[in-house]
């Protein structure tokens, strides 16, 4: 049996992996603040990318976003903003998030975490 969090930490390797064949940098890996975690902080060409990691336990994608409630949405924005302000970062950002299946498929969903969700 495979502990929840030895599952997620696996499906943030491979979100990260992912992201790097797609091009993407990654900066940071699980940022934490008192207020909230960031998974994964990637550069995409000019963009600082904020990405949230959702492993699925079924084959997939429902409920991947939609499982990212208000106050989630909140604790990202406040822990991106204490990142934005300890690296004086000027430039645009976004908030994507990864979802993993349980067969390993990811979906990737771009500017998936707008403001109006905050």
């Amino acid at each position: 049996m495979v502990l929840p969090a030895l599952r997620g930490q696996a499906a943030e390797r491979e979100a990260e992996r992912f992201l790097e064949r797609q091009g993407l940098g990654i900066v940071a890996r699980n940022y934490r603040r008192p207020f909230g975690e960031i998974d994964l902080i990637a550069r995409e060409g000019g963009v600082l990318v904020f990405v949230e990691v959702r492993k699925r336990s079924h084959r997939g994608f429902a409920d991947g976003a939609e499982s990212i409630d208000r106050r989630k949405c909140q604790r990202l924005r406040r822990t991106a903003a204490a990142y934005l302000q300890q690296t004086r970062w000027q430039g645009p950002v976004r908030f994507d998030v990864l979802v993993l299946d349980a067969g390993n498929r990811i979906e990737w969903l771009q500017d998936a975490i707008q403001e109006e969700s905050w």
